[in-house]
């Protein structure tokens, strides 16, 4: 418990110092850790993913509910949003089920190499625009394929959400605290997905399905009171020298994941 406390003090700083990558790094670091805490090894990688998202959700709501208190939530995308990342949630985690624990790893890794080059060559502009907040059936469409890639890579969802907000116009600091409501619902619907969609008996003790108890408990215990950490020393570095030591590091988390394939 200790351990899965560490681990979600370190996943809350990152993401409240960069906004993504928490989740990232939590997949890699329970996918080490658990086979050591007697979880099978071909159970391994779903675990870390399942484990990972169920702790998302109080994260993501610690999250919220200081965005909200800002006023930064956009309530009326987040609504729109929400039966699409549910449903994309729960579909994703029944598809990764279904797939094979070495190739989730490659999948996570391929997306950890992504998310660093954006982080090495994206240039957030600066906003000075604040569009109405966006609507419609197309937000619940992209829902739908945000929510299903982060069932499958064991994220909440913010590195995707938020540029794309970005780019209907809205104000950077709402698309992080809409992204972060959104992440609350991608968590729920996956983990939930994992539980359930799980073959009878796929961890021992101390699960619900692959969700492992013990670690999504301790992660989220600790990153809920870590994240605000996290933003204030935002304020005090670098944003692009963080990005870049950032996208080393994940590059490190990716190829921590294909060793380990």
């Amino acid at each position: 418990m200790l351990l899965f406390l560490l681990l979600g003090a370190i996943a809350g700083v990152l993401a409240g110092l960069l906004g993504v990558g928490g989740g990232l790094v939590l997949v890699a670091a329970l996918a080490w850790l658990l086979p050591l805490m007697g979880i099978p090894q071909e159970a391994a990688m779903h675990a870390a993913l399942a484990s990972s998202l169920a702790s998302i959700v109080l994260t993501a709501a610690a999250s919220a509910r200081a965005h909200h208190r800002r006023g930064s939530v956009m309530w009326a995308t987040v609504a729109w949003m929400v039966p699409g990342l549910l449903l994309g949630g729960w579909l994703g985690s029944g598809l990764a089920v279904r797939i094979d624990d070495a190739v989730l790893r490659y999948l996570v890794a391929g997306y950890c190499v992504v998310a660093a080059a954006q982080m090495l060559t994206g240039r957030r502009r600066a906003n000075d625009r604040d569009a109405a907040p966006p609507r419609g059936i197309g937000m619940s469409l992209a829902g739908s394929g945000i929510g299903a890639l982060s069932a499958v890579i064991g994220i909440g969802g913010g590195s995707m959400t938020v540029p794309l907000l970005v780019a209907l116009g809205s104000a950077p600091v709402r698309a992080v605290g809409t992204s972060s409501a959104c992440g609350v619902a991608i968590g729920l619907a996956s983990a939930l997905g994992y539980a359930m969609h799980a073959p009878d008996g796929a961890l021992p003790a101390h699960a619900v399905g692959y969700v492992y108890l013990p670690a999504a408990a301790g992660v989220a215990a600790a990153s809920v009171f870590a994240a605000p950490l996290g933003t204030r020393l935002a304020h005090h570095l670098s944003g692009e020298t963080l990005k870049r030591v950032f996208a080393g590091f994940l590059l490190l988390v990716g190829a921590s994941l294909l060793l380990g394939a």
